[in-house]
C-alpha cells in the first residue's frame, strides 16, 4: 500500500507527533484528509489520487492528530476543527517555514483548511475544498450521530463501528472504495476524535467572506454526510469560489486533473 511504502517523518507540533511525507518539487501543496482516515487512505482505496500534483508541486501529506501514524491524547477538545487548523499551521511552520502554500482538503480536512485560512490569511494562495461536510442547519443530525458512534466505540471498540459501516448505504460515486476504507484511529483515541468532530461546525457566513483567496469547491451527489448543499453554501459565501459537482463516476475521476489545473 502507498502509505507503508512512503517515508514518513515525524514533527513535534503542539504536543503531538504528526507524521508527514513530501513528494515532488515546486511550490508546496498540503493535503488534509477526512475524519478517521489518514494521509494515503483514499489513494490506497482508489478514490482520490493526488499524485499528478507532484509534477509541478511539492505535495505534503500528513496524518492529522490521533489519526494514522500521528499521536494524540484522549481529549475531545484537541480534535475540533479550529484546533486541527492550529495543528496544520504548526506543521507548515516546521515543513514549509515562511512559504505560501496551497491547500487541498476533504471533509474534515476541508474544514481544517477553512479555519487555518481564517487564522493565518497570508499563508495560503489557493484552496481546494473536497466533499465539504455537513454544516450549519444540516450539522445537528450529523453531530448526534458522531456522539452515538463515540459511545459505541467506547463500549465496543472501532471494530463495532466498522461492522456497522457495511450496513450504511454509500454514495454510488464512491462505491467499494469508500466502503473499504478502515478506521485509522486507535481504540483509545476514537471516542475523543468523534466527540471533537461532533462539537465542530463550519465558520459562519461572515467569517467565510474573509477568505479572499481563490477556492475550488468539489462536491459529490448522493452523500448526506457531505451534501451538495454544503458546497453550494460555501460557493455563495466565499468571495472567489467556483463549485463543481460530480454526479457520475467519470466526473469524479476528473477531479485530480481539475485540481492540478486549478493550482496551476
Amino acid at each position: 500500500m502507498l502509505s507503508y511504502n512512503a517515508r514518513f517523518v515525524h514533527s513535534r507540533v503542539r504536543g503531538a507527533r504528526l507524521a508527514w511525507t513530501a513528494a515532488g518539487s515546486g511550490p508546496p501543496v498540503i493535503w488534509a484528509h477526512g475524519l478517521t482516515s489518514r494521509s494515503y487512505a483514499q489513494e490506497d482505496a482508489g478514490l482520490f489520487d493526488w499524485t499528478p500534483l507532484t509534477s509541478a508541486h511539492r505535495l505534503i501529506r500528513y496524518d492529522a492528530r490521533g489519526h494514522g501514524l500521528s499521536s494524540g491524547a484522549p481529549d475531545p477538545a484537541g480534535y475540533t476543527w479550529p484546533e486541527l487548523a492550529a495543528d496544520l499551521l504548526g506543521l507548515l511552520d516546521a515543513v514549509a517555514p515562511g512559504e505560501r502554500v496551497d491547500g487541498v482538503g476533504a471533509s474534515m480536512g476541508a474544514a481544517t483548511l477553512m479555519y487555518a485560512a481564517l487564522a493565518d490569511p497570508g499563508r495560503f494562495g489557493r484552496l481546494v475544498l473536497v466533499t465539504p461536510p455537513t454544516m450549519w442547519e444540516t450539522r445537528a443530525e450529523q453531530s448526534r450521530g458522531r456522539l452515538a458512534a463515540a459511545d459505541l466505540a467506547e463500549r465496543s471498540g472501532k471494530a463495532a463501528l466498522e461492522a456497522l459501516a457495511g450496513d450504511v448505504p454509500t454514495p454510488a460515486l464512491a462505491g467499494a472504495a469508500r466502503a473499504a476504507m478502515p478506521i485509522e484511529v486507535d481504540d483509545a483515541l476514537l471516542p475523543s476524535v468523534l466527540r471533537g468532530a461532533a462539537a465542530s461546525d463550519a465558520p459562519g457566513a461572515v467569517e467565510l467572506a474573509r477568505i479572499g483567496v481563490p477556492v475550488l469547491v468539489l462536491a459529490w451527489s448522493g452523500d448526506p454526510g457531505h451534501p451538495v448543499s454544503s458546497g453550494e453554501a460555501l460557493a455563495a459565501c466565499l468571495p472567489d469560489a467556483r463549485l463543481r459537482v460530480a454526479s457520475t463516476p467519470d466526473e469524479l475521476a476528473a477531479w485530480p486533473e481539475m485540481v492540478r489545473r486549478f493550482l496551476g
